[in-house]
C-alpha cells in the first residue's frame, strides 16, 4: 500500500514536470481572451457611459492580469460614487456595481454652487433636482457630514431644514422650513 502511494506521487511529479516545463512550446502559444464586456450599473445612463469610456481608455488586456487599482482610481474620482464592487465574470466580462452617494446640502465653494455628498465630495448641482438645505459659512466637508448625521439621528429630518449656518467657532444654526 505504501509503495503504491509512492509510485503515484512519483508519476504525478513526473507528469507535472513534463507539462509545466519551460520547454513546453504549446504553453507559450496560449492566448488569453481580452476583456470584451464591461457592465456598469448604479448611476444614471449618461454617467455610466462616461465612466465606461474612462475605463475603456485603460486598454485592459485580460481578466487574469487585471490591476484593480487603476479601475478603482477612475471610479473613486467620480464624485457621485459612494461605494462600488467589481465582479469578474470569466472569461471576458467585468461587472461593476456602484452605490450612488446621498446628497446632503448645497454650498458655495470657490464662488460656484456645489452639492455636498455623503461620500465627502463636492458635485455639480445638475445631478439632483431634490430640494436641499443651503449652507452659509465655510465649513470643512467632514464637519458638514458629521452635523447632518447628528440631524438625522435627532427628531429632525434634513428635509425639514431650509438653511444651515456655520460659524468659525464651529457652531451651527438651523433654519427650518416653517421658519
Amino acid at each position: 500500500m505504501h509503495q503504491q502511494k509512492g509510485k503515484k506521487i512519483l508519476i504525478y511529479f513526473f507528469l507535472f514536470l513534463l507539462m509545466g516545463s519551460i520547454n513546453n512550446t504549446s504553453l507559450n502559444k496560449i492566448q488569453l481572451e481580452k476583456i470584451k464586456n464591461i457592465k456598469i450599473s448604479g448611476l444614471h445612463k449618461k454617467e455610466n457611459i462616461n465612466l465606461l469610456e474612462n475605463i475603456v481608455n485603460l486598454k485592459l488586456k485580460n481578466i487574469f492580469l487585471l490591476d484593480g487599482n487603476e479601475i478603482s482610481k477612475i471610479i473613486n474620482s467620480n464624485s457621485l460614487v459612494q461605494s462600488f464592487e467589481i465582479f469578474k465574470k470569466y472569461p471576458n466580462t467585468l461587472d461593476i456595481k456602484i452605490e450612488k452617494t446621498n446628497f446632503l446640502a448645497k454650498i458655495n465653494s470657490d464662488g460656484k454652487m456645489s452639492i455636498v455628498g455623503s461620500n465627502g465630495k463636492l458635485s455639480d448641482p445638475k445631478f439632483t433636482d431634490k430640494e436641499l438645505p443651503y449652507i452659509f459659512g465655510k465649513p470643512e466637508i467632514s464637519e458638514v457630514i458629521k452635523f447632518t448625521n447628528v440631524i438625522e439621528q435627532s427628531k429632525f429630518s434634513l428635509t425639514q431644514v431650509k438653511n444651515l449656518y456655520f460659524f468659525p467657532s464651529k457652531r451651527w444654526d438651523l433654519e427650518l422650513e416653517n421658519n
